[in-house]
């Protein structure tokens, strides 16, 4: 079966060869081969994924050496099984939407190219492929995000791409030098056995682990989009739709399979994850917070994407590699599944504004609206802060009762908390007749969500890492000192009360309108701050004008000589 595997990345390759060479004035039987070709794809990646099922045996294709050496090993499998399926999707969409394009042929295979890249990436069993893959990921991306020839900005947003993604490949390459060299292979099967039988090797006088550890972690931050390195993604949404798809849903997640691929590095590079986690706090929470400062459907979406891929980065921090992938996986079909019905949004909404001119309708809404209905403030406190921590806590208690005492285990369900108890405020603030059977309702999809969400997580961590030790060793990597990390959590915890209980009474206290001139303008500044996307791309912008303005000098110096 293993022999055949190699058929599953190279489909996508000879349809797009096949499209290049033969049918490139034929569109029609252009989209068909490029659909039929990873139609197969997503069977073969499925019948291998089910074969592992089977026998529980991991196998390496290997190529000698060369490009193309296969790992399949539950992350690739899974891996495959996802990309092709969304590429699949991606392409039975572009069908219908790219029809009236120039290049109808050309986008196809280049569809077809970037989801065999994709499969090679994440089933690489060598630093070769792997390394020549991610540079091709970036590659291809260029040439599809300026796809249409007539859009300057396309261009020059998918020129920032390159660039930025040029940048994150440079860390990627020294890691990978580094492991070369101090292990003597390509392999990364050996690289990986090296390392847990000699985890102290150095380099230059430092571990090995925490060196390549921190390379490999700022090649993610590039390629996921981390905060200061995501200027480039809100910014390429002139590109086609599906190319969108395709890439908040494959290609921007590629950190978090990064993360997982060199789990055996990260065990013993303690300081690397807890880079990750600062970097994908502050990169989840600006934005989250940039997301709902925009007016536009698609840049709102990649502003969604970079605070999923914040938390995606986060969760690698807190040692839940497992549980990254499965976010990858849930966010990747969720935001294709978005970016491909952002149309249907727009047009919709420029042809129902839902604001009819009906000058009794204008009068009723501009009247003051009766006092809602909710229910009284210390039971929807109670029910907010105490309903998710309980429910959250027993669930994981009763499914991985060892796992509870870990420190990642209790940031997530920490952060579970906050996210459950936001859900249910916004509950309570609805106005109902039965607020009662709202509340009711609310916490027994809430129950049903997170019993769910446990056992799938629980189920699919074991799936891709079954020795526990290995689980084990990267929660231990992602610990910190136990005093620090009790006082972390008090801290964050009394803020986050504090908030709720100045939400809950905001309303009655009227505080929106008793601001003070000095609170007003901070609250205005910080806004500004916001609205000009804490001013990050023309940072970005000034010190390359400056760059140019000083090669243009340099330019008339040597002339002079």
């Amino acid at each position: 079966m293993e022999r055949f595997a190699v058929l599953v990345p190279v489909l996508p390759v000879v349809s797009a060869v096949l499209i290049l060479l033969c049918l490139r004035r034929h569109r029609r039987w252009a989209a068909r081969v490029s659909v039929g070709s990873l139609m197969l794809a997503l069977a073969g990646a499925a019948a291998l994924l089910v074969h592992y099922l089977i026998t529980g045996r991991a196998a390496v294709v290997d190529a000698h050496g060369v490009f193309g050496s296969l790992w399949l090993d539950p992350l690739s499998l899974v891996l495959w099984v996802f990309v092709s399926g969304i590429s699949l999707i991606v392409h039975i969409y572009s069908v219908r939407y790219m029809i009236e394009e120039p290049g109808y042929s050309r986008f196809f295979a280049l569809l077809d190219l970037m989801t065999a890249v994709i499969l090679f990436m994440v089933s690489a069993a060598n630093l070769l492929t792997l390394v020549v893959a991610w540079f091709l990921v970036g590659v291809i991306l260029y040439f599809l995000l300026g796809h249409d020839h007539e859009r300057p900005a396309a261009g020059r947003y998918a020129f920032w791409t390159q660039i930025t993604y040029r940048f994150g490949d440079l860390p990627l390459w020294l890691a990978a030098l580094i492991l070369v060299h101090c292990y003597h292979t390509l392999s990364l099967p050996v690289i990986f056995a090296r390392i847990q039988s000699l985890p102290t090797r150095a380099f230059w006088g430092m571990p090995v682990t925490e060196v390549t550890g921190f390379l490999l972690a700022l090649a993610a931050f590039a390629r996921s989009a981390q905060f200061p390195l995501h200027v480039w993604l809100p910014y390429t949404m002139d590109g086609p739709t599906p190319v969108s798809a395709l890439m908040h849903a494959g290609i921007v997640n590629a950190g978090g399979f990064l993360f997982n691929r060199f789990a055996p590095v990260f065990e013993h590079a303690g300081w690397s994850l807890h880079w990750a986690f600062a970097v994908g706090l502050v990169t989840a929470v600006t934005g989250s917070g940039l997301m709902l400062m925009q007016n536009d459907v698609k840049r709102s979406l990649g502003y969604s994407t970079m605070g999923q891929m914040g938390f995606m980065v986060m969760e690698c921090g807190l040692g839940a590699f497992p549980l990254a992938v499965f976010h990858l996986i849930a966010h990747g079909f969720f935001k294709a599944s978005l970016f491909l019905g952002s149309g249907d949004v727009i047009g919709d909404a420029r042809a129902h504004d839902d604001v009819p001119p009906d000058p009794i309708y204008t009068s009723v809404v501009e009247r003051q609206p009766a006092k809602p209905s909710r229910l009284p403030w210390l039971v929807a406190a109670s029910l907010t802060v105490l309903v998710p921590v309980l429910v959250l806590s027993l669930s994981h208690f009763f499914v991985a009762e060892h796992l509870f005492y870990e420190q990642g285990v209790v940031v997530l369900l920490f952060f579970g908390w906050v996210t459950g108890a936001q859900a249910l405020f916004a509950a309570h603030k609805m106005s109902k007749q039965n607020p009662w059977r709202l509340m009711i309702g609310i916490l027994a999809s809430f129950v049903v969500v997170v019993i769910g969400y446990t056992l799938i997580s629980h189920y699919f961590s074991q799936f891709l890492y079954p020795n526990e030790h290995e689980s084990l060793m990267l929660y231990q990597a992602a610990s910190i000192h136990r005093v620090s990390f009790d006082a972390l959590v008090l801290v964050l915890a009394a803020i986050f009360v504090g908030g709720w209980t100045l939400t809950f009474f905001a309303d009655s206290l009227e505080l929106g309108r008793n601001l003070g001139g000095r609170w007003r303008a901070l609250y205005l500044g910080f806004y500004a701050l916001l609205s000009r996307e804490l001013y990050v791309a023309d940072v970005y912008e000034r010190v390359s004008e400056t760059l140019l303005q000083w090669s243009r000098r340099l330019n008339v110096w040597l002339r002079w000589c």
